[in-house]
C-alpha cells in the first residue's frame, strides 16, 4: 500500500498494491499494522455499504464531537467523485476542499479525518461504496451542509437536472452557516 498526501492536512489517498494473474486480481484493502504506522490511534469500529444510482449526491455529512468520525472510503463497484472539506477550527486548510475520483478500476481509497465534511456523487449507472468509521453512528450528532452550495466550488460532474438529493440534503444549511468544529 502506498500513502499519497492530499492538499488537505491529515487527509490522504491510499493506492493498494494489486496482484494480477489469469484468475483476476488480489489486493489488501486494509491492513491494521500499516494503518497504525500512518495513524497512531487508527481503530475502525463500523463498516457501512451503500448502493446508489447515477446522479445521486450523498453529503456533505459529518458528526459533531464527541462522536466525530474518521472514515476510510472505497468503491467496490462503479465510479464516484468523492469530496471532503476541512472544517476543523484552527486548521491551516480550514474551509478548503479536496475531490478525487474513486472507482472499482483504480481501487484508490480516501482517508477522511475527524472534523471533515464528506460526500460523493455517483458517475456510473450504480455504485457500491464501502466505508470504515472509527466511531459508531450517533444520530443526535449529525451535521452537514448543502452539497450544491456554490461557495464550495465542488464539481460533482453530474448535470444539474440529473442530480438526486435526499430531502435532508436538499434542506441542509449553507457552508457559511456551519460552525467550525473544535476537536
Amino acid at each position: 500500500m502506498k500513502k499519497i498526501e492530499s492538499s488537505l492536512l491529515d487527509c490522504f489517498v491510499i493506492e493498494p498494491t494489486v496482484f494480477h494473474d489469469s484468475r483476476g486480481f488480489f489486493f489488501e484493502s486494509f491492513n491494521q499494522n500499516i494503518f497504525l504506522n500512518w495513524l497512531e490511534n487508527a481503530h475502525f469500529v463500523q463498516d457501512n455499504i451503500v448502493r446508489s444510482q447515477f446522479g445521486a449526491v450523498r453529503g456533505l455529512h459529518m458528526q459533531n464531537p464527541p462522536y466525530s468520525q474518521a472514515k476510510l472510503i472505497q468503491v467496490l463497484d462503479g465510479r464516484i467523485i468523492d469530496a471532503v472539506i476541512d472544517v476543523r477550527k484552527g486548521s491551516p486548510t480550514f474551509g478548503q476542499s479536496f475531490q478525487i475520483e474513486l472507482n472499482s478500476d483504480n481501487k484508490l481509497q480516501l482517508f477522511v479525518p475527524k472534523g471533515f465534511l464528506h460526500g460523493y456523487s455517483v458517475l456510473s449507472e450504480t455504485a457500491l461504496v464501502m466505508y470504515k468509521c472509527d466511531d459508531f453512528y450517533h444520530k443526535e450528532s449529525e451535521n452537514g451542509i448543502h452539497p450544491l452550495d456554490l461557495s464550495l466550488g465542488i464539481d460533482w460532474k453530474i448535470p444539474s437536472d440529473q442530480i438526486i438529493l435526499s430531502e435532508k440534503d436538499a434542506q441542509a444549511k449553507s457552508f457559511s452557516e456551519l460552525e467550525a468544529v473544535i476537536l
